[in-house]
């Protein structure tokens, strides 16, 4: 594989466009960001030349711990050389239910665990299992919500952008997050199975509002429908507590779904933990013991993975690490607002940060920011983006398409040394923003002409 990789690695834009998604390496051309990556540790990684680069995306998550965590690496290297008899599909082996054991451990009030593959297989089933449980065909989601591409959680995916060109999907209905009294009416029809959420939205760092799970949940059982809970991204301690819904006292969720960091950034793997009645419902006799099922679901490197990052999380206190660095982050963040024209709010929990950038009072300033809005919103945050990776040699990404919000999902494992060098750049990024000119502005103007030459 090394020989393979040292002769053919320097084509990989090249095999991209070809083989692969070819708007990919279009898009990262685009914006500057192909650069060649040749080794990564923690929550650094170094290009070609030997440069270090600060990791403030995490994989979109999934590296929770870092990349090449010693004791994940390990844990693999030991289940490989096992040669255990995995997969024979006609037997129980003791890895899944010894990382089940492990993860409602950290789950009360719920019972059961099924692994799937990925963030949007636990969705699915939990659709499922809603649906069943239930019986009833619709589900209720929020706008802007995203919990996945599959055609079952594109259902209940908030972002018309994604959905567009994929109908017919399943009965959903769609309200605004926060709002319980759209919740009430659309339960009040009898038909829902469910309601899913993000306690905190991918898509523009937005939370639910203080009370709203706990008052969805009480609704939702008086009319005899389930609350489902979105943990893929800010699950694993990613907002300061284990779960995001744990920030809110008396929520019980029905189904939750877990992945992304679970699997320690090596194996792909998925959860969805629920209520014993709810999988007794579903797995009602032995004619329905593979009803559902997942072919490479329980495989032992992926619950190997994911012991090991539970391991590592209890044994290094993770969730109070977050909650320490995230509030230094956020709060080192929140003091430039004052400072900053174009620096609109800081917000999110944990290590799950939105930075949000709004219209200027300042007559030039305003211009600048009212022609790159005129062009296609969102080019701001992206040239924000830009020079931070550019420059700095820091990773970032806007929330989401349209959003004139940039989001923090780094590592769990970042230190104040990590902590000081982003803020040093983005400071550095909006005094240059703030000068007028320079090139900063004039990289917008090339997004503005790329976006104009799009429509």
């Amino acid at each position: 594989m090394r020989a393979l990789l040292a002769e053919r690695g320097g084509e990989r834009y090249e095999l991209h466009a070809r083989y692969l998604n070819h708007q990919l390496p279009r898009m990262l051309h685009t914006i500057g960001f192909d650069k060649v990556y040749e080794r990564a540790e923690g929550a650094h990684f170094w290009d070609a030349d030997g440069a270090d680069h600060l990791d403030m995306l995490a994989g979109f998550g999934v590296m929770g711990l870092g990349r090449h965590h010693p004791v994940v690496r390990k844990a693999l290297h030991d289940v490989l050389d096992a040669g255990l008899a995995d997969l024979t599909r006609f037997d129980c082996q003791p890895l899944p239910g010894l990382l089940a054991e492990r993860l409602l451990a950290h789950s009360p009030h719920l019972d059961r665990v099924f692994f799937g593959n990925s963030g949007t297989e636990a969705v699915e089933t939990a659709l499922k299992f809603a649906r069943h449980a239930t019986g009833r065909p619709r589900v209720v989601y929020c706008s802007h919500a995203f919990h996945g591409l599959t055609a079952g959680s594109l259902s209940v995916n908030g972002e018309k952008g994604f959905r567009d060109g994929f109908a017919p999907l399943l009965p959903d209905t769609e309200i605004a997050l926060g709002d319980l009294d759209a919740l009430e009416r659309e339960l009040r029809r009898g038909d829902v199975a469910a309601f899913v959420v993000e306690p905190i939205q991918g898509k523009g760092v937005h939370a639910a509002p203080p009370g709203f799970l706990r008052a969805a949940q009480e609704l939702l059982h008086r009319h005899g429908a389930l609350l489902i809970v979105d943990e893929v991204q800010t699950g694993l301690g990613r907002t300061g507590d284990f779960y995001a819904y744990q920030h809110e006292e008396g929520v019980e969720p029905d189904l939750v779904c877990v992945a992304k960091a679970l699997s320690g950034g090596y194996v792909p793997v998925g959860a969805t933990l629920g209520k014993d009645w709810i999988f007794k419902k579903v797995y009602s006799s032995m004619d329905r013991v593979l009803v559902h099922s997942a072919s490479f679901g329980s495989n032992a490197q992926a619950m190997a993975a994911g012991l090991a990052v539970l391991s590592v999380m209890e044994s290094e206190d993770t969730v109070a690490h977050v909650r320490r660095i995230g509030d230094l982050l956020a709060g080192r963040l929140r003091e430039l607002v004052p400072r900053y024209e174009l620096l609109k709010e800081i917000r999110g929990r944990g290590l799950m940060i939105g930075i949000e950038f709004g219209r200027p009072s300042s007559l030039g300033l305003r211009s600048r920011w009212t022609m790159l809005q005129a062009a296609r919103k969102g080019l701001f945050a992206q040239m924000v983006v830009v020079p931070l990776l550019q420059r700095h040699r820091i990773l970032t990404q806007v929330s989401g398409d349209h959003l004139e919000v940039i989001k923090l999902i780094p590592p769990l494992i970042i230190d104040e040394a990590d902590v000081d060098r982003f803020v040093t750049a983005f400071t550095a990024v909006m005094d240059d923003a703030h000068g007028g000119g320079g090139l900063m502005w004039d990289f917008g103007k090339t997004l503005v002409k790329q976006a104009v030459a799009q429509r």
